[in-house]
């Protein structure tokens, strides 16, 4: 059995990697490393220019912040000196009593942070303050990308494309009964095609994470990097990966289970979508009946999960306990090899019908 497993596995890896209908999956799952990568490069650019303002314009950092609104213009340039950029508006906002605001603003950096200061009638008004990213905002961008964005729709339409084409590919090219004529049980044959197709999935998207991470971290100095990668980097990342392929066993498991009993399985992977989307608003008992339930309980920062959302929508929102972290692991596991069961089992029923798919 162990070597018709191989076998099979052998024949479905290349046709998993380069299959005709499932090319697009590389597309969601190294696009959002090709964005980082955009975003550290930007950043990147960013610094040095501001390196570059402050070298013609040094200013200290404490200097900046000791200014506060109600102070005047005046006293701006005696704490700070010339801005690097100013922009007088003569009229500005207009007032109650029908006339206007004389407005100016004047921008400062220290190489690092930039500082807006709105200056209306002389004195500061309103102070901004625009921070270069650092690791500990940018791990919580990632967050919430990774939680929100790749696992739920990444991940999930992955690999429906993957797995379902494992069986509903094969009928549709009319290659099924090969496979069915060689003597080789049903089951072991699920069985090695999904091993195939989590091999295929598991290395796409955890080489994504990782790329993604890789992405993250590039414009960082590489001080801070290993001060993070010696406090709880190597944790963070290694939990990233390990959820990633998580999410690749527990999905494929439910879509090679839906090609095999649906002829067209988008049906079920349409349910299947909106039930992880909801989860957020699910009473607590129908939360732990659900795959992503329990991957954001494994991911290493949490992301806000009512960001962006209204007020109504806030209260709707019921929260759930999740299990310790083992137990979490071991109940999607378990999950995953119950769905597998059932799948060999139905398959031993399967039958070929080409006229009709």
């Amino acid at each position: 059995m162990k070597k018709q497993i191989a076998a099979v596995i052998r024949l479905e890896l290349k046709k998993t990697f380069f299959s005709r209908r499932g090319w697009w999956v590389y597309l969601p799952a190294f696009a959002p490393a090709l964005l980082y990568l955009i975003h550290a490069i930007d950043v990147t650019r960013d610094h040095e220019h501001r390196q570059e303002l402050a070298a013609a314009h040094p200013v200290a950092t404490e200097a900046l912040r000791s200014i506060h609104e109600g102070m005047t213009a005046d006293q701006l340039f005696a704490a700070a000196g010339e801005p690097y950029s100013s922009r007088a508006i003569a009229q500005g906002r207009r007032l109650r009593n029908g006339g206007f605001h004389d407005l100016a603003i004047y921008r400062y950096t220290d190489g690092d942070s930039d500082f807006t200061f709105v200056v209306a009638d002389g004195k500061i008004e309103r102070i901004n303050e625009q921070d270069r990213c650092n690791l500990q905002k940018d791990s919580a961008i990632f967050a919430t990308v990774f939680q929100f964005f790749y696992l739920r729709l990444a991940v999930f339409f992955g690999c429906a494309g993957i797995f379902m084409n494992l069986i509903r590919g094969e009928m549709l090219d009319k290659s099924l009964h090969f496979y069915l004529l060689a003597p080789m049980r049903r089951d072991v044959l699920l069985g090695g095609k999904y091993l195939a197709g989590l091999a295929a999935a598991v290395t796409i998207f955890v080489t994504g994470t990782a790329l993604q991470i890789a992405a993250l971290g590039w414009h960082f100095d590489r001080g801070a990097v290993r001060e993070y990668l010696q406090g709880p980097g190597w944790g963070h990342i290694a939990a990233y990966l390990g959820v990633t392929a998580l999410a690749c066993a527990g999905y494929g498991s439910i879509f090679l289970l839906a090609g095999l009993l649906f002829r067209n399985p988008i049906l079920p992977a349409a349910f299947v979508l909106l039930w992880e989307s909801i989860n957020l608003f699910l009473p607590a008992g129908l939360k732990k009946i659900s795959i992503i339930f329990y991957l954001q309980a494994l991911s290493p920062v949490v992301a806000s999960p009512d960001r962006g959302l209204s007020l109504f929508q806030r209260l709707l929102i019921s929260s759930a306990e999740p299990p310790g972290a083992w137990a979490t692991i071991a109940g999607l596991l378990l999950v995953t090899a119950g769905v597998l069961v059932f799948s060999g089992f139905r398959s031993r029923k399967l039958e070929i019908n080409y006229g009709t798919e």
